[in-house]
């Protein structure tokens, strides 16, 4: 009969905790499983760094370096069709920060707009840069273009 006194787990479903370096008599004594000599023998981490090729020049240092990086000197605009910008009522003062209020771009640094799509409304708009066809598709409509830096 089973009760609390004489519950035990189902044989094989619990394993002993494996105890390394307590002797011979343990069975994981000696070497504690870490086999014989080496650098995974020793204390510490025993891990190489990445990149490691055994004390030789490594790899990346070995290839030659290609290009460069202009990163520095670089701009990344945010942007926004001419069709996004026909939801505006005709007149309307549009900025990077109107924009950004509005939730049609993150940032207000950089914003160019690009002439995707078709505007019906004259709007007074304000970015950083224009593309060409989005330049002549507002000044068309009669609308008016100012360059923010």
């Amino acid at each position: 009969m089973i009760n609390l006194s004489n519950l035990k787990p189902a044989k094989g479903s619990r394993h002993r905790k494996k105890i390394v370096g307590r002797g011979v008599g343990s069975g994981h004594g000696r070497t504690s499983t870490r086999g014989c000599k080496g650098q995974k023998s020793r204390s510490g981490d025993g891990s190489k760094k990445i990149g490691f090729g055994g004390g030789q020049t490594l790899i990346f240092k070995r290839i030659p370096k290609r290009g460069f990086s202009n990163n520095k000197f670089c701009r990344e605009y945010e942007i926004v069709n001419v069709e996004e910008l026909d939801r505006f009522a005709s007149g309307t003062e549009i900025t990077p920060l109107f924009l950004k209020k509005e939730g049609l771009v993150s940032k207000t640094r950089f914003v160019k707009i690009l002439g995707g799509g078709k505007v019906t409304k004259s709007l007074n708009v304000s970015a950083s840069a224009f593309s060409k066809s989005a330049l002549d598709k507002i000044k068309a409509i009669g609308g008016k273009i100012e360059i923010v830096k």
